[in-house]
């Protein structure tokens, strides 16, 4: 790094540094969660894996991310040339960085298979198996691991070697078809949805496929994770509906189907908030507040399904209302009217935010390129046995050596792997994905 480089990070970092409001914390090495001695081989790609595996690392679980030369793809996903998920979403984890494509690579792999519980991968269907690592062979090797296949569509069916990308699953599962509003293109959302469900349910899964090898006495198995099945599980009984009704569910912005009224609604400063009054009393309670009781004489309103249908017009009363103070004035008025109320939020304001703050939603950790990261608290908080951050995530082959001596390996033995090129160490790889 030039001295140049050097000004600019170190600028950075007390830039960032000054700014923040958060609690400052250290990583915490010697904390053990519940799940220590847990060991998980994650050979996963990109967002899903790396959810569901932070989860368990969270809790103590040693979580080694076998990475090919390149890394993990997660690791390009840069903001100003940092690489910020990596940050957040492999902390808590080991990086083996070996070429899988060599039999020398496959062959040290293996070894690790009989000490660890779990085995994750996210590559198309059939590829695990082109690869020497069929589940036959890893459940061979070790009869009672749990095998994690994440994929878009699923181990089985007519589209399982389709590609698997986030997006396409967002938008085939009808997730999108919902999202936005009527007059307009369908949604897909901001962030990766489809992947973050799916990491949800996969930690799960880990959890339930090891109470039945540990507590039931049973064997390993595979489990088929798909992408495409855990947000289709989410978006609500939509089948039944359209069977009911013979629609499919309509976009209605952020106004809901089932009850009015419930919408974000625009203050003086430019500023939302968000209300909700889906209960008679709370929608009784809110027109009282605004000085206007006799709307639940106007048989436009007077049931939740009237409101429902007359929306619109509903909506221009309360927002009229609300357009006449700030958004903080908003949520002062209406909390004090116990009226169910929320700002709408961009990260700059739950930054400064005093009960994101006090809980801890967030903290900063030291990091040698920001100065600090601000990374989300683990979630679920546990009194007896909480998770804890124990380490900052890994640089690319940062645990080869010893994870390697753990087979037997000499330092000499690993410099020729190392030299062959079938294990490797180093920086993210150059072709970045900035955001």
């Amino acid at each position: 790094m030039s001295r140049t480089d050097e000004m600019i990070v170190q600028c950075r970092r007390s830039t960032m540094a000054s700014r923040s409001k958060l609690k400052k914390r250290n990583y915490d090495s010697e904390a053990r969660g519940t799940l220590a001695g847990l060991r998980v081989l994650d050979l996963s790609r990109l967002f899903a894996g790396n959810v569901l595996t932070q989860i368990l690392g969270d809790f103590g679980a040693e979580i080694i991310k076998v990475e090919p030369p390149g890394g993990d793809t997660l690791r390009a996903w840069k903001v100003k040339g940092v690489s910020t998920h990596w940050k957040v979403y492999a902390r808590n984890k080991k990086s083996l960085c070996l070429e899988l494509r060599k039999p020398e690579a496959r062959e040290l792999l293996l070894r690790f298979v009989p000490s660890a519980q779990i085995f994750i991968e996210s590559f198309r269907p059939g590829t695990l198996e082109k690869m020497g690592l069929s589940p036959e062979l890893l459940l061979e090797l070790n009869p009672k691991l749990v095998i994690i296949r994440i994929s878009g569509w699923g181990q089985s069916g007519p589209y399982r070697r389709r590609p698997g990308f986030g997006t396409l699953i967002e938008a085939m599962s009808g997730f999108a078809s919902m999202n936005g509003f009527a007059d307009r293109e369908p949604v897909l959302p901001p962030m990766y949805l489809a992947d973050g469900v799916a990491g949800l349910y996969g930690a799960a899964a880990a959890m339930i496929g090891l109470r039945e090898v540990e507590q039931n006495g049973g064997r390993g198995q595979v489990i088929d994770l798909p992408l495409l099945d855990p947000l289709f599980a989410i978006l609500g009984p939509q089948a039944a509906n359209f069977r009911l009704t013979g629609k499919p569910k309509p976009r209605t912005g952020s106004r809901s189907s089932n009850s009015a009224p419930r919408n974000v609604y625009k203050c003086k400063d430019g500023k939302y908030v968000a209300l909700s009054a889906s209960t008679e009393k709370m929608a009784k309670r809110l027109f009282e507040a605004i000085g206007r009781p006799d709307i639940l004489g106007d048989s436009r309103f007077r049931t939740n399904a009237d409101r429902v249908i007359h929306a619109e017009e509903l909506d221009a009363i309360i927002g009229a209302f609300i357009l006449e103070r700030t958004q903080a004035e908003n949520v002062e008025f209406f909390e004090k009217a116990e009226v169910t109320i929320g700002p709408v939020y961009d990260i700059s304001q739950i930054l400064d935010d005093p009960h994101a703050i006090d809980r801890g939603l967030l903290a900063d950790y030291p990091d040698s390129e920001m100065g600090e990261v601000p990374m989300h608290h683990p979630v679920a908080r546990f009194f007896q046995t909480p998770a804890a951050i124990r380490n900052p995530a890994p640089r690319l082959g940062e645990h080869n050596r010893e994870l390697l001596r753990q087979l037997g390996l000499s330092d000499a033995s690993y410099e020729e792997l190392f030299r062959s090129g079938v294990a490797a160490e180093g920086d993210s790889p150059p072709e970045a994905i900035e955001e």
